[in-house]
């Protein structure tokens, strides 16, 4: 029953609206996937960064989300900024939908002062929409009592969309507190798949944390720091506000976040300085409980790589790793 009514409504959703919107696939573990959040963060470990993540939205909902992002990244002196290669692959509804993206980011590095930098990136993509036919059903092929058994009248129309996207960010950050704006699809590009328009909604961004060393003659000497952070996103209608902190344990950091009255997030990961991996389990707290949605998974893996040169005038951002 829930398989034929997913297939029902993703069916009116795709077909019956000529002008329809989108939202962009999140992640919860925010930093680990730094690009994806601001273009502006390109560069700003200085020396080169892989950053992996997988994600799989309420797995016990037969339509569930399964989202992949790689992103790659350095700071280059010669050009006083950083370059990133980021690419992203999400499906909905056991692969009704798939959306593949290839972007390429420059992040303008500026050293305000002794104490204060800032960082204003720019990405252009490649994106591409598919909606795979041979996976909708539609009300011709109900018989009564049988189910679906019939072959469709409806002819295909359209199915894939190619269309270029372009977003821009900054950072502006201190030696213990960062904060930045991003605006992404400022294009609003066609993404419609089938006859008709549908513009991709601009997603806004603002993020803001800290971090607060301890230690010391401090009664909790043995944490290293603690993070707090609050993120603010808005598209096409819809807001989310995702207060949270981290809490570092030498190596090891645990996170937790609560998320708009949708959610609340727990994290743990290890960074060795290297090698870092992450995860993450979103706690439905809506009216989606756990028991139908199954939560939310999500994983990271990041690999950071020795500087050939040093870098004397660049200095790195405090910011979480998750």
């Amino acid at each position: 029953m829930i398989k034929l009514k997913h297939f029902i409504v993703l069916a009116l959703v795709c077909l019956t609206s000529s002008s329809a919107y989108s939202q962009d696939p999140q992640f919860t573990q925010f930093y680990a996937n730094p690009i994806y959040l601001n273009p502006a963060f390109a560069g700003s470990n200085g020396c080169p960064r892989f950053a992996m993540n997988y994600r799989n939205e309420w797995p016990s909902l037969t339509g569930n989300y399964v989202t992949y992002s790689m992103s790659y990244d350095q700071y280059f002196k010669n050009i006083s900024g950083g370059i990133a290669v980021i690419a992203l692959h999400d499906q909905q509804g056991q692969g009704t939908i798939f959306t593949s993206t290839l972007g390429l980011v420059y992040s303008y590095h500026l050293k305000v002062n002794r104490k204060f930098q800032m960082m204003f990136g720019v990405k252009a993509a490649m994106t591409n929409k598919f909606l795979d036919w041979d996976k909708l059903t539609f009300g011709d092929m109900i018989d009564p009592r049988r189910g679906f058994i019939y072959q469709t009248g409806d002819v295909q129309r359209g199915g894939s969309r190619y269309f270029f996207d372009a977003s821009a960010g900054f950072v502006g950050f201190s030696k213990h507190f960062f904060f930045g704006f991003a605006a992404n699809h400022l294009n609003r590009p066609d993404e419609s798949m089938i006859i008709g328009s549908s513009r991709l909604p601009m997603r806004l961004t603002g993020h803001m944390g800290a971090e607060i060393k301890l230690g010391g003659k401090s009664q909790y000497r043995n944490i290293t720091s603690i993070m707090p952070n609050v993120i603010y996103q808005y598209q096409n209608g819809f807001q989310e506000i995702a207060i949270g902190t981290y809490v570092k344990y030498g190596a090891f950091n645990v996170g937790a976040w609560y998320r708009n009255k949708d959610a609340f997030i727990l994290s743990i990961g290890v960074d060795t300085g290297k090698f870092k991996l992450g995860y993450s389990y979103d706690i439905t707290v809506s009216k989606l409980n756990n028991g139908v949605s199954g939560g939310s998974h999500e994983v990271s893996l990041g690999l950071r790589l020795d500087c050939k040169d040093k870098i004397p005038s660049f200095k790195t951002i405090s910011c979480p790793s998750f």
